[in-house]
């Protein structure tokens, strides 16, 4: 199975190696690129290793370990209640990730508000469907900020009925799409870099319209590792041996960078994820200007698989999140990126460099520092594949005409 996979990502490169050498001589660069993708279906695409769908019925608490056990972000959620012969449409509700679950956690981590202490109907509907408690009353468990960041809260939330019941159709709010953009096995290789890319999909599902299900399901990291596997050919280093500040990288400066400080409770770190509509944040020191950590949307699952190696502080903090977590993996998980300690690059270094080391580390996104260790920005896997393509004018036309817009109480 892995020769296969690598002999299909080695086949995408051979088929831009090939495209490449046939397109106008007046193209630049970027824009062989932009063609050479063009001519390539997401068919083409290694498929991956197993497809994982949870049920609209699963509890959150499966969700959660369904996730944490394949080491994956998200999840196509499959309608339990669908006919077998429903269409790809019907059939999903949506895709649940990490994001999502964040979002969640903090709805019942905050306070009620003060022109609002009822729960909303949906949630009274869920609870009473349940026979649980409503979130309001989950609140209870601590409604300051200092309380639920204690090291019990989470063992308290776990632990409860409420978080055992919830099903994940429950939070359907939460999810992206409604139920999610997809791609047919005929659009082409550059569609689908530029909703990885421009329209920040982390994931995108491609389906099989005849058979009214998931075929694949392509990556921001998957992408990262085909690009790894395509060294040596001559369109690949043409590129890549770019120096990174040749290229306008890091796209998010020190300036711009989101961060927590390391005495600041954890769920700060996941508020402001959510709140910047970002990923990950860097943990950094008192004066702000290096750090010592990052904490990403992923590491949620700490939290609800793991909540007792918490138990013994006082507040959880972005710091002793972090301690706990590493203790945790050292026990765990020895091959986990997060024990690879904190992940910078420099800007002399060169784009193929820096994705040999993401594709390498299993990480998500790399700190820029200067030669004093200082933060100066930020790089994710999206800003890479951001430097590879880019949008001819009216490209999309009514692509998007379709898709249907986001829930109305979706917080992501």
């Amino acid at each position: 199975m892995a020769n296969l996979q690598l002999e299909r990502e080695t086949s995408i490169g051979m088929q831009v190696e090939d495209l490449w050498d046939v397109q106008e001589s007046k193209l630049n660069p970027t824009q062989k690129l932009n063609a050479c993708f063009e001519n390539i279906p997401v068919s083409a695409f290694p498929h991956t290793p197993q497809g994982i769908e949870i049920k609209s019925d699963a509890s959150l608490a499966e969700a959660v370990q369904i996730l944490a056990q394949n080491k994956i972000l998200s999840a196509p959620v499959v309608n339990v209640d669908a006919p077998e012969d429903a269409s790809w449409i019907d059939r999903y509700l949506g895709i649940v990730e990490f994001a999502g679950i964040a979002v969640w956690i903090l709805q019942q981590s905050e306070p009620p508000s003060p022109t609002n202490h009822s729960p909303t109907g949906a949630e009274s509907a869920v609870a009473s469907a349940n026979g649980m408690p409503s979130s309001a009353e989950l609140r209870t468990l601590g409604s300051e900020d200092a309380s639920i960041t204690a090291g019990d809260f989470f063992e308290a939330l776990t632990s409860s009925e409420f978080y055992k019941k919830t099903k994940v159709r429950d939070i359907s709010g939460s999810f992206r799409w409604a139920p999610f953009l997809a791609l047919q096995q005929s659009n082409s290789f550059l569609t689908m870099l530029l909703l990885l890319s421009k329209y920040k999909m982390k994931s995108i599902p491609i389906v099989d319209l005849g058979a009214g299900n998931i075929n694949n399901i392509i990556t921001q990291s998957a992408v990262i590792h085909m690009l790894a596997e395509c060294t040596g050919l001559q369109w690949f280093e043409s590129w890549g041996t770019k120096k990174l500040s040749e290229i306008g990288l890091p796209t998010i400066s020190h300036n711009q960078l989101v961060t927590v400080h390391e005495d600041e409770p954890v769920l700060q770190a996941f508020r402001l994820m959510r709140k910047k509509r970002v990923g990950g944040v860097p943990v950094v020191t008192g004066d702000g200007k290096k750090a010592i950590g990052n904490i990403s949307l992923r590491d949620v699952q700490f939290l609800l698989t793991a909540p007792e190696i918490y138990h013994d502080y006082r507040l959880i903090t972005a710091k002793n999140f972090l301690l706990a977590v590493k203790n945790y993996l050292e026990k765990h998980d020895t091959r986990s990126p997060m024990l690879s300690g904190m992940i910078t690059c420099k800007t002399n270094e060169t784009i193929k460099q820096l994705i040999q080391m993401l594709d390498s580390l299993k990480i998500q996104r790399v700190y820029v520092v200067d030669d004093d260790g200082n933060l100066e920005g930020t790089i994710t896997l999206r800003d890479i594949i951001s430097r590879l393509v880019y949008e001819p004018p009216g490209y999309f036309g009514d692509f998007f005409d379709g898709v249907l817009p986001l829930p109305e109480n979706c917080r992501v």
